[in-house]
């Protein structure tokens, strides 16, 4: 099912048969760097990251949407307004995760701005925001292209630390007035 259409990207809901996407998604190194720093293993994507995101479309209108090259019909990632655990939509997590192929061309930020405008307008929500590792310039880019500001830079302790998580998580956020103000 489509949940938005941008000049360049479909966005639809995952289905089933979207596990082999997640799977190079997730394998690709370079995508998981900021994140795990190493790939997801298919069984974990087929019994709890694709599961996950299809029960989140039963909680409500947000979630985590496959992004779709509209000229190629190529799945390039992923965008998500990600909700809570009780699935309302006052406040939503941005994210996103693109094929290293279609880094530099601007889908994930006009992937981003669609969903976050259609949070604003159509879903209720007040407060949009994101967080990633300090050293992730290129994400932290994408978070500021949106609109989104950055609130602050705290510390998490991890078992076995990526590179680079010394300095900390960033995060941003834009409130539905800022975003109207900035229209």
């Amino acid at each position: 099912m489509k949940f938005l259409e941008t000049d360049r990207l479909l966005l639809r809901q995952f289905t089933e048969a979207d596990t082999d996407h997640l799977v190079r998604l997730d394998s690709d190194p370079r995508v998981m760097r900021f994140l795990t720093g190493e790939p997801t293993p298919r069984s974990e994507i087929e019994h709890q990251v694709l599961p996950a995101i299809l029960q989140d479309y039963a909680k409500g209108p947000a979630g985590r949407w496959a992004a779709i090259e509209r000229e190629t019909g190529e799945f390039i990632g992923w965008i998500s307004l990600q909700p809570p655990e009780d699935g309302s939509t006052t406040e939503l997590e941005l994210g996103y995760r693109l094929m290293a192929k279609a880094w530099g061309r601007g889908y994930a930020t006009e992937g981003a701005r669609a969903a976050i405008h259609k949070g604003f307008t159509e879903l209720g929500t007040q407060r949009v925001w994101a967080q990633t590792m300090a050293v992730n310039t290129p994400s932290r880019r994408v978070m500021e292209r949106v609109g989104l500001r950055y609130v602050r830079t705290f510390h998490v302790e991890f078992d076995d630390p990526l590179p680079g998580t010394e300095h900390g998580e960033v995060e941003y956020a834009l409130t539905r007035d800022e975003w109207a103000a900035g229209k």
